[in-house]
């Protein structure tokens, strides 16, 4: 079978190994024939080397999708066939976040495609209790998209509250895009998403999200006043990785209101002590998920709350996962959401 290794930053070596069977599964085994990867941009930091906890070599992919291959004998949330995702988390169990039911920031936490072997390849292994089961009439694009939407799922219960609030979304990409109709399917009053690209907040729009602002025209402070008015806004989501959008936020949202970081910061960005300290902010961060989340996740996909169409922008083989990344890199302003597509 195919595999994609990042060896080191800026290369990936497609390896042939042997294929995986029925044979090597434990009890509590499923073996997945994956179907699609969606590349993350977590993933270019690595990429790129700037990603903090990424270790070389190492299997890419952590969202994707496929078919039950087979199961071990004491598997019963799928059986041969079904259609599936996974989480990507590999916990201990043991430590305290763990026994508090917090496994998403396990200790010992291990991220396929960072610090373990994503499912970047033909056939992948997964315990089942991280398998999720997949609607029948759900794509395997959609299927693949299920963890960036866990994401959002997970994010928008971070704030002490949401529903009701008015909130600002900073960062347009896939991420924030879905954090954004989220927060709105979550119950938020209004939501404005803002970034500096027109298509990415174009692609907001398309997508249900009515207010967008481009910053690099408009500086948020202003764009804040003509859309929530004298109300302000309450939660701040911070998906772009920049320090001007922690800054900015900060800045503007309401006092004693909830600022949550979900992007990747390359550099740790230098913060306004005196807006959290003075205005009694509190700067919340945000990992990954849980299993609920998940199932959270694609339930909002199926009925609809979250529309994902808008938001895959191109499709490469396997054995052109390293112009898939350099695509993104060459594309970034149009680039959303990039498919490995096994079937090409």
């Amino acid at each position: 079978m195919r595999q994609a290794v990042l060896i080191r930053p800026g290369e990936i070596r497609i390896d042939r190994v042997p294929d995986l069977s029925a044979a090597d599964l434990s009890a509590d085994d499923v073996l997945i024939n994956v179907k699609r990867i969606g590349i993350c941009g977590s993933e270019i930091h690595s990429f790129h080397g700037t990603h903090p906890a990424t270790k070389y070599p190492v299997i890419q992919g952590h969202e994707y999708s496929g078919t039950v291959a087979a199961v071990g004998s004491n598997v019963t949330v799928c059986r041969p066939g079904d259609k599936v995702t996974a989480r990507p988390q590999e916990v201990c169990g043991k430590c305290n976040p763990c026994r508090n039911g917090r496994y998403n920031v396990c200790t010992n936490l291990k991220v396929e495609a960072f610090q373990a072997d994503g499912a970047a390849r033909d056939y992948f292994i997964v315990p089942q209790d991280r398998v999720v089961l997949l609607p029948e009439d759900m794509s395997f694009d959609f299927g693949a998209m299920i963890e960036p939407v866990a994401v959002a799922a997970h994010v928008t219960t971070r704030p002490h509250r949401i529903e009701g609030a008015n909130v600002v979304v900073s960062g347009a990409g896939t991420i924030g895009n879905l954090v954004a109709q989220f927060a709105i399917a979550r119950g938020a009053k209004k939501v404005c998403i803002t970034d500096i690209s027109d298509f990415r907040l174009d692609a907001a729009r398309k997508s249900g999200v009515s207010h967008t602002v481009n910053v690099s025209k408009t500086p948020l402070n202003k764009a804040v006043r003509g859309i929530f008015g004298d109300e302000g806004f309450q939660v701040g989501i911070e998906c772009a990785g920049v320090e001007s959008s922690v800054r900015s936020l900060m800045e503007c949202i309401e006092k004693g209101g909830d600022v949550i970081i979900v992007g990747v910061h390359a550099k740790d960005p230098a913060i306004s002590m005196f807006y959290l300290g003075e205005h009694e902010l509190s700067l919340i961060g945000s990992m990954m998920y849980l299993h609920e989340d998940y199932l959270a996740a694609v339930d909002a996909v199926h009925r609809g709350d979250i529309r994902l169409e808008h938001l895959i922008t191109g499709r490469f083989p396997l054995e052109k996962y390293a112009d898939a990344y350099r695509h993104i890199d060459e594309n970034r302003e149009t680039s959303m959401k990039i498919m490995i597509d096994f079937d090409l």
